[in-house]
Protein backbone atom coordinates (compact mmCIF):
# COMPACT_ATOMS: atom_id res chain seq x y z
CA UNK A 1 0.00 0.00 0.00
CA UNK A 2 1.29 3.46 -0.86
CA UNK A 3 2.52 5.74 1.87
CA UNK A 4 0.18 8.45 3.01
CA UNK A 5 0.91 12.15 2.57
CA UNK A 6 2.62 14.10 5.33
CA UNK A 7 1.00 14.00 8.79
CA UNK A 8 -2.12 16.14 8.97
CA UNK A 9 -0.78 19.15 10.86
CA UNK A 10 -0.64 21.35 7.72
CA UNK A 11 2.07 23.53 9.23
CA UNK A 12 3.79 23.53 5.83
CA UNK A 13 1.04 25.79 4.39
CA UNK A 14 -0.59 28.89 5.82
CA UNK A 15 -3.59 30.55 4.24
CA UNK A 16 -4.11 34.10 5.47
CA UNK A 17 -6.22 37.09 4.56
CA UNK A 18 -5.55 40.79 4.88
CA UNK A 19 -8.26 43.20 5.95
CA UNK A 20 -8.69 46.77 7.08
CA UNK A 21 -10.12 50.08 6.03
CA UNK A 22 -9.44 51.94 2.80
CA UNK A 23 -5.82 53.14 2.37
CA UNK A 24 -4.59 51.22 5.43
CA UNK A 25 -1.85 49.79 3.22
CA UNK A 26 -2.93 46.17 2.70
CA UNK A 27 -1.62 45.87 -0.86
CA UNK A 28 1.60 47.66 0.07
CA UNK A 29 2.12 45.29 2.99
CA UNK A 30 1.73 42.23 0.78
CA UNK A 31 4.03 43.79 -1.81
CA UNK A 32 6.58 44.38 0.94
CA UNK A 33 6.32 40.75 2.11
CA UNK A 34 6.87 39.53 -1.46
CA UNK A 35 9.68 42.02 -2.15
CA UNK A 36 11.68 41.60 1.06
CA UNK A 37 11.31 37.82 1.08
CA UNK A 38 12.66 37.78 -2.52
CA UNK A 39 9.50 36.17 -3.88
CA UNK A 40 9.20 38.40 -6.97
CA UNK A 41 10.37 37.49 -10.46
CA UNK A 42 12.54 40.03 -12.23
CA UNK A 43 9.97 40.65 -14.97
CA UNK A 44 7.30 41.31 -12.30
CA UNK A 45 9.55 43.84 -10.59
CA UNK A 46 10.38 45.53 -13.89
CA UNK A 47 6.66 45.81 -14.73
CA UNK A 48 5.89 47.35 -11.33
CA UNK A 49 8.79 49.80 -11.60
CA UNK A 50 7.57 50.83 -15.06
CA UNK A 51 3.99 51.29 -13.81
CA UNK A 52 5.27 53.29 -10.82
CA UNK A 53 7.22 55.57 -13.14
CA UNK A 54 4.15 56.11 -15.34
CA UNK A 55 2.20 57.17 -12.26
CA UNK A 56 4.93 59.69 -11.42
CA UNK A 57 6.03 57.84 -8.28
CA UNK A 58 9.66 58.24 -7.22
CA UNK A 59 10.63 54.65 -6.41
CA UNK A 60 8.64 51.41 -6.51
CA UNK A 61 4.94 51.30 -5.61
CA UNK A 62 4.79 47.83 -4.05
CA UNK A 63 0.99 47.88 -3.90
CA UNK A 64 0.96 47.35 -7.68
CA UNK A 65 2.22 43.81 -7.12
CA UNK A 66 -1.21 42.81 -5.84
CA UNK A 67 -3.54 45.33 -7.45
CA UNK A 68 -3.65 43.27 -10.62
CA UNK A 69 -6.81 44.56 -12.31
CA UNK A 70 -6.55 47.59 -14.57
CA UNK A 71 -9.45 49.25 -12.71
CA UNK A 72 -7.64 48.70 -9.41
CA UNK A 73 -4.42 50.25 -10.66
CA UNK A 74 -6.26 53.25 -12.09
CA UNK A 75 -8.28 53.88 -8.91
CA UNK A 76 -5.47 53.05 -6.52
CA UNK A 77 -7.75 50.73 -4.51
CA UNK A 78 -8.34 47.01 -4.26
CA UNK A 79 -11.78 46.04 -5.56
CA UNK A 80 -11.54 42.26 -5.79
CA UNK A 81 -10.00 39.39 -3.84
CA UNK A 82 -6.47 38.91 -5.17
CA UNK A 83 -4.75 35.64 -4.33
CA UNK A 84 -0.97 35.56 -4.17
CA UNK A 85 1.39 32.67 -3.51
CA UNK A 86 4.88 32.78 -2.07
CA UNK A 87 7.20 30.64 0.01
CA UNK A 88 10.13 30.89 2.37
CA UNK A 89 12.43 28.04 3.42
CA UNK A 90 10.14 27.49 6.42
CA UNK A 91 6.64 27.63 4.93
CA UNK A 92 4.39 28.12 1.91
CA UNK A 93 1.74 30.84 1.90
CA UNK A 94 -1.51 31.66 0.12
CA UNK A 95 -2.60 35.28 0.61
CA UNK A 96 -6.08 36.65 0.01
CA UNK A 97 -5.79 40.43 -0.39
CA UNK A 98 -9.32 41.74 0.22
CA UNK A 99 -10.83 45.21 -0.37
CA UNK A 100 -11.28 47.79 2.37
CA UNK A 101 -14.40 49.59 1.12
CA UNK A 102 -17.58 48.74 3.03
CA UNK A 103 -19.39 47.84 -0.21
CA UNK A 104 -16.86 45.04 -0.72
CA UNK A 105 -17.43 43.42 2.68
CA UNK A 106 -18.70 40.30 0.91
CA UNK A 107 -15.31 40.01 -0.80
CA UNK A 108 -13.67 39.92 2.62
CA UNK A 109 -16.04 37.11 3.61
CA UNK A 110 -14.91 35.19 0.54
CA UNK A 111 -11.23 35.68 1.32
CA UNK A 112 -11.58 34.78 5.00
CA UNK A 113 -13.74 31.70 4.46
CA UNK A 114 -10.75 29.46 3.70
CA UNK A 115 -8.09 31.26 5.77
CA UNK A 116 -6.23 30.07 8.86
CA UNK A 117 -5.25 33.57 10.00
CA UNK A 118 -6.31 37.18 9.44
CA UNK A 119 -4.07 40.23 9.30
CA UNK A 120 -6.03 43.30 10.41
CA UNK A 121 -4.35 46.56 9.41
CA UNK A 122 -4.93 49.74 11.39
CA UNK A 123 -3.63 53.14 10.31
CA UNK A 124 -1.66 54.46 13.29
CA UNK A 125 -3.01 57.97 12.65
CA UNK A 126 -6.70 57.02 12.60
CA UNK A 127 -6.95 54.11 15.05
CA UNK A 128 -9.92 51.74 15.02
CA UNK A 129 -12.58 52.44 12.36
CA UNK A 130 -15.88 50.80 11.42
CA UNK A 131 -14.13 48.49 8.99
CA UNK A 132 -11.74 47.39 11.75
CA UNK A 133 -14.77 46.30 13.78
CA UNK A 134 -16.50 44.76 10.77
CA UNK A 135 -13.53 42.73 9.57
CA UNK A 136 -12.64 41.58 13.08
CA UNK A 137 -16.21 40.43 13.60
CA UNK A 138 -16.16 38.55 10.30
CA UNK A 139 -12.89 36.86 11.32
CA UNK A 140 -14.57 35.79 14.56
CA UNK A 141 -17.76 34.73 12.77
CA UNK A 142 -15.82 32.57 10.33
CA UNK A 143 -13.90 30.84 13.09
CA UNK A 144 -10.42 32.27 12.47
CA UNK A 145 -8.52 31.53 15.66
CA UNK A 146 -5.44 33.59 14.81
CA UNK A 147 -5.42 37.35 14.21
CA UNK A 148 -2.41 39.63 13.73
CA UNK A 149 -3.15 43.31 14.27
CA UNK A 150 -0.58 45.31 12.30
CA UNK A 151 -0.51 48.95 13.35
CA UNK A 152 0.69 50.39 10.05
CA UNK A 153 2.18 53.74 9.03
CA UNK A 154 4.10 54.03 12.29
CA UNK A 155 6.50 56.30 10.36
CA UNK A 156 3.71 58.92 10.19
CA UNK A 157 3.37 59.04 13.99
CA UNK A 158 7.14 59.12 14.55
CA UNK A 159 7.16 55.48 15.71
CA UNK A 160 5.36 56.50 18.90
CA UNK A 161 5.16 53.73 21.51
CA UNK A 162 2.39 55.67 23.26
CA UNK A 163 0.24 55.75 20.11
CA UNK A 164 0.82 52.03 19.52
CA UNK A 165 -0.20 51.23 23.10
CA UNK A 166 -3.39 53.32 22.73
CA UNK A 167 -4.45 51.33 19.69
CA UNK A 168 -3.59 47.99 21.34
CA UNK A 169 -5.69 48.90 24.37
CA UNK A 170 -8.66 50.00 22.22
CA UNK A 171 -8.53 46.83 20.11
CA UNK A 172 -8.27 44.56 23.14
CA UNK A 173 -11.31 46.26 24.65
CA UNK A 174 -13.33 45.69 21.48
CA UNK A 175 -12.11 42.17 20.73
CA UNK A 176 -12.83 40.92 24.26
CA UNK A 177 -16.42 40.39 23.02
CA UNK A 178 -15.27 38.32 20.05
CA UNK A 179 -14.41 34.64 19.87
CA UNK A 180 -10.74 34.96 18.85
CA UNK A 181 -8.23 33.02 20.91
CA UNK A 182 -4.87 34.25 19.56
CA UNK A 183 -4.22 37.95 18.86
CA UNK A 184 -0.75 39.44 18.18
CA UNK A 185 0.07 43.14 17.83
CA UNK A 186 2.96 44.36 15.65
CA UNK A 187 3.99 48.00 14.90
CA UNK A 188 4.98 48.25 11.23
CA UNK A 189 5.59 50.53 8.30
CA UNK A 190 4.75 48.61 5.14
CA UNK A 191 6.13 51.46 3.03
CA UNK A 192 9.58 51.35 4.64
CA UNK A 193 9.58 47.70 5.71
CA UNK A 194 9.77 48.21 9.47
CA UNK A 195 9.07 44.91 11.33
CA UNK A 196 7.58 43.28 8.22
CA UNK A 197 10.40 40.94 7.18
CA UNK A 198 13.26 42.56 9.07
CA UNK A 199 13.32 44.00 12.59
CA UNK A 200 13.34 47.78 12.77
CA UNK A 201 15.71 49.90 14.81
CA UNK A 202 13.02 52.60 14.81
CA UNK A 203 10.98 50.66 17.42
CA UNK A 204 13.50 49.70 20.15
CA UNK A 205 10.58 49.61 22.62
CA UNK A 206 8.96 46.68 20.73
CA UNK A 207 10.19 43.32 21.96
CA UNK A 208 8.25 40.99 19.66
CA UNK A 209 9.11 39.37 16.35
CA UNK A 210 8.51 40.51 12.79
CA UNK A 211 5.32 39.80 10.87
CA UNK A 212 7.01 37.23 8.62
CA UNK A 213 8.52 35.42 11.61
CA UNK A 214 5.07 35.10 13.15
CA UNK A 215 3.56 33.87 9.88
CA UNK A 216 6.33 31.28 9.57
CA UNK A 217 5.93 29.95 13.11
CA UNK A 218 2.24 30.22 14.07
CA UNK A 219 0.83 26.75 14.72
CA UNK A 220 -2.41 26.08 12.86
CA UNK A 221 -2.37 22.28 12.66
CA UNK A 222 -4.44 21.98 15.85
CA UNK A 223 -7.21 24.04 14.20
CA UNK A 224 -8.15 21.09 11.96
CA UNK A 225 -10.93 18.84 13.20
CA UNK A 226 -9.38 15.38 13.14
CA UNK A 227 -11.83 13.77 15.58
CA UNK A 228 -15.24 14.00 13.91
CA UNK A 229 -15.12 11.89 10.74
CA UNK A 230 -17.25 13.46 7.99
CA UNK A 231 -17.04 12.51 4.31
CA UNK A 232 -19.72 14.13 2.11
CA UNK A 233 -20.14 12.14 -1.09
CA UNK A 234 -19.72 14.29 -4.18
CA UNK A 235 -19.79 11.72 -6.96
CA UNK A 236 -20.31 7.98 -7.42
CA UNK A 237 -17.71 6.44 -9.76
CA UNK A 238 -18.81 3.40 -11.79
CA UNK A 239 -16.50 3.00 -14.82
CA UNK A 240 -18.41 0.04 -16.37
CA UNK A 241 -15.25 -1.05 -18.20
CA UNK A 242 -13.92 -4.59 -18.60
CA UNK A 243 -11.05 -3.82 -16.23
CA UNK A 244 -13.35 -2.29 -13.56
CA UNK A 245 -16.60 -4.12 -14.12
CA UNK A 246 -17.58 -4.25 -10.44
CA UNK A 247 -15.89 -1.04 -9.24
CA UNK A 248 -18.03 1.36 -7.21
CA UNK A 249 -16.19 4.29 -5.62
CA UNK A 250 -17.41 7.30 -3.69
CA UNK A 251 -15.50 10.48 -4.49
CA UNK A 252 -15.37 13.62 -2.41
CA UNK A 253 -13.31 15.90 -0.22
CA UNK A 254 -12.72 14.85 3.37
CA UNK A 255 -14.38 17.42 5.61
CA UNK A 256 -12.86 16.22 8.90
CA UNK A 257 -11.39 13.27 10.72
CA UNK A 258 -8.68 10.73 9.93
CA UNK A 259 -9.76 7.79 7.75
CA UNK A 260 -8.14 4.37 7.24
CA UNK A 261 -9.02 1.20 5.34
CA UNK A 262 -10.74 -1.19 7.71
CA UNK A 263 -12.62 1.58 9.54
CA UNK A 264 -16.29 0.85 10.18
CA UNK A 265 -18.57 3.55 8.81
CA UNK A 266 -22.25 4.50 8.65
CA UNK A 267 -23.88 5.94 5.53
CA UNK A 268 -26.31 8.77 6.22
CA UNK A 269 -29.20 9.31 5.89
CA UNK A 270 -29.88 5.60 5.27
CA UNK A 271 -28.06 4.44 8.42
CA UNK A 272 -26.55 1.41 6.64
CA UNK A 273 -23.20 0.19 7.97
CA UNK A 274 -20.12 -1.00 6.13
CA UNK A 275 -16.30 -1.03 6.26
CA UNK A 276 -13.83 1.00 4.20
CA UNK A 277 -12.07 -1.26 1.71
CA UNK A 278 -9.71 1.19 0.00
CA UNK A 279 -8.93 4.90 -0.02
CA UNK A 280 -7.57 6.07 -3.37
CA UNK A 281 -6.01 9.22 -4.82
CA UNK A 282 -6.20 8.52 -8.52
CA UNK A 283 -5.12 4.89 -8.75
CA UNK A 284 -2.81 5.09 -5.72
CA UNK A 285 -4.09 3.55 -2.47
CA UNK A 286 -3.49 5.34 0.85
CA UNK A 287 -3.15 3.87 4.31
CA UNK A 288 -4.48 7.09 5.87
CA UNK A 289 -6.38 10.16 4.68
CA UNK A 290 -7.34 13.45 6.31
CA UNK A 291 -8.73 16.91 5.40
CA UNK A 292 -8.60 18.56 2.96
CA UNK A 293 -7.65 15.65 0.71
CA UNK A 294 -9.93 14.74 -2.19
CA UNK A 295 -10.16 10.95 -2.38
CA UNK A 296 -12.22 8.03 -3.62
CA UNK A 297 -13.37 5.49 -1.04
CA UNK A 298 -14.61 1.98 -1.72
CA UNK A 299 -16.67 -0.05 0.74
CA UNK A 300 -16.76 -3.79 1.40
CA UNK A 301 -20.56 -3.80 1.08
CA UNK A 302 -22.66 -2.75 -1.89
CA UNK A 303 -24.89 -0.05 -0.37
CA UNK A 304 -26.85 2.72 -2.00
CA UNK A 305 -24.99 6.03 -1.71
CA UNK A 306 -25.39 9.15 -3.86
CA UNK A 307 -24.33 12.80 -4.00
CA UNK A 308 -25.26 14.63 -0.80
CA UNK A 309 -25.01 11.52 1.42
CA UNK A 310 -22.33 11.34 4.09
CA UNK A 311 -20.05 8.69 5.59
CA UNK A 312 -19.49 9.01 9.36
CA UNK A 313 -18.66 6.90 12.42
CA UNK A 314 -21.45 4.98 14.16
CA UNK A 315 -20.65 6.55 17.55
CA UNK A 316 -20.00 10.07 16.25
CA UNK A 317 -22.70 11.46 13.99
CA UNK A 318 -23.75 14.97 12.90
CA UNK A 319 -27.16 16.36 13.72
CA UNK A 320 -29.93 15.70 11.21
CA UNK A 321 -32.21 18.72 11.16
CA UNK A 322 -34.56 20.78 9.02
CA UNK A 323 -34.35 23.89 11.24
CA UNK A 324 -31.12 25.86 11.41
CA UNK A 325 -30.31 28.67 13.82
CA UNK A 326 -27.52 30.43 11.97
CA UNK A 327 -25.54 33.64 11.64
CA UNK A 328 -25.37 35.05 8.13
CA UNK A 329 -23.65 37.79 6.18
CA UNK A 330 -26.07 39.13 3.55
CA UNK A 331 -24.23 39.47 0.22
CA UNK A 332 -26.98 40.54 -2.18
CA UNK A 333 -27.86 44.05 -3.30
CA UNK A 334 -31.51 43.01 -2.84
CA UNK A 335 -32.69 42.88 0.80
CA UNK A 336 -33.60 39.62 2.45
CA UNK A 337 -37.11 38.53 1.51
CA UNK A 338 -38.72 36.04 3.88
CA UNK A 339 -41.19 35.01 1.16
CA UNK A 340 -38.45 33.80 -1.20
CA UNK A 341 -37.51 30.15 -1.40
CA UNK A 342 -33.73 30.03 -1.65
CA UNK A 343 -31.45 27.12 -2.51
CA UNK A 344 -29.29 26.23 0.48
CA UNK A 345 -25.96 24.63 -0.47
CA UNK A 346 -24.35 22.64 2.34
CA UNK A 347 -21.33 20.39 1.69
CA UNK A 348 -22.42 18.48 -1.46
CA UNK A 349 -26.15 18.84 -0.90
CA UNK A 350 -28.64 21.39 -2.30
CA UNK A 351 -32.05 21.82 -0.66
CA UNK A 352 -34.85 24.39 -0.86
CA UNK A 353 -34.99 26.66 2.17
CA UNK A 354 -36.87 29.62 3.61
CA UNK A 355 -35.73 32.14 6.20
CA UNK A 356 -38.64 31.87 8.59
CA UNK A 357 -37.46 34.40 11.16
CA UNK A 358 -34.88 37.16 11.52
CA UNK A 359 -33.97 36.98 15.21
CA UNK A 360 -31.78 40.10 15.18
CA UNK A 361 -29.28 42.15 13.19
CA UNK A 362 -25.84 42.77 14.69
CA UNK A 363 -24.56 46.34 15.00
CA UNK A 364 -20.97 45.97 13.85
CA UNK A 365 -19.62 48.91 15.86
CA UNK A 366 -21.14 47.96 19.21
CA UNK A 367 -21.84 44.23 18.65
CA UNK A 368 -25.30 44.94 20.11
CA UNK A 369 -28.40 43.20 18.82
CA UNK A 370 -30.95 45.21 16.84
CA UNK A 371 -34.33 43.46 17.14
CA UNK A 372 -36.95 46.06 16.15
CA UNK A 373 -38.08 46.60 12.53
CA UNK A 374 -35.15 44.63 11.19
CA UNK A 375 -34.37 44.83 7.48
CA UNK A 376 -31.37 42.83 6.29
CA UNK A 377 -29.50 44.55 3.46
CA UNK A 378 -26.18 44.04 1.69
CA UNK A 379 -23.21 43.48 4.07
CA UNK A 380 -25.47 43.17 7.13
CA UNK A 381 -24.79 40.49 9.74
CA UNK A 382 -27.78 38.80 11.34
CA UNK A 383 -28.99 35.78 13.24
CA UNK A 384 -31.80 33.93 11.48
CA UNK A 385 -33.86 30.77 11.58
CA UNK A 386 -34.02 28.69 8.40
CA UNK A 387 -36.40 25.86 7.51
CA UNK A 388 -35.22 23.38 4.87
CA UNK A 389 -37.33 21.13 2.66
CA UNK A 390 -35.35 18.04 3.69
CA UNK A 391 -32.94 17.26 6.56
CA UNK A 392 -29.31 18.41 6.55
CA UNK A 393 -26.40 16.72 8.34
CA UNK A 394 -24.75 19.54 10.27
CA UNK A 395 -22.29 20.28 13.06
CA UNK A 396 -21.74 23.54 14.87
CA UNK A 397 -19.37 25.79 12.93
CA UNK A 398 -16.99 26.09 15.88
CA UNK A 399 -16.48 22.34 15.80
CA UNK A 400 -16.45 21.83 12.03
CA UNK A 401 -16.08 24.61 9.47
CA UNK A 402 -17.04 22.30 6.58
CA UNK A 403 -20.29 20.83 7.90
CA UNK A 404 -21.17 23.97 9.86
CA UNK A 405 -21.24 26.39 6.92
CA UNK A 406 -23.52 27.00 3.96
CA UNK A 407 -24.52 29.52 1.30
CA UNK A 408 -27.93 30.67 0.10
CA UNK A 409 -28.54 31.04 -3.64
CA UNK A 410 -31.36 32.89 -5.39
CA UNK A 411 -32.84 30.28 -7.77
CA UNK A 412 -34.00 32.93 -10.25
CA UNK A 413 -30.63 34.64 -10.69
CA UNK A 414 -28.28 31.87 -9.49
CA UNK A 415 -26.46 34.51 -7.43
CA UNK A 416 -25.18 33.78 -3.94
CA UNK A 417 -27.18 36.01 -1.59
CA UNK A 418 -25.81 34.98 1.82
CA UNK A 419 -23.05 33.04 3.56
CA UNK A 420 -23.92 31.45 6.87
CA UNK A 421 -22.59 29.43 9.80
CA UNK A 422 -24.51 27.07 12.06
CA UNK A 423 -24.67 27.71 15.78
Amino acid sequence: MAASPSPPDHNGLLRFTTAGSVDDGKSTLIGRLLYDSKSIFEDQLEAVESASSQKGIDGTDLSLLTDGLKAEREQGITIDVAYRYFATPKRKFIIADTPGHIQYTRNMVTGASTADLAIILIDARHGLLEQTHRHSFIASLLGLRHVVVCVNKMDLVEYSEERFDEIVKAYKNFSSRLDITDIKFIPISALHGDNVVDRSDKTPWYGGGTLLHHLETVHVGADRNLQDCRFPVQYVIRPQTDAHRDFRGYAGRIASGVWKPGDKVVALPSGKESTIDEILVGDAPLDKAFPPLSVTMTLKDDIDLSRGDMLVRANNQPESTQVLDARICWLSESPLNSATRYVLRHTTRDVQAKITEVLYRIDINTLHRVEDDVTISVNDMARVRIKTASPLLTDGYKENRSTGSFILVDPSTHLTVAAGVVG
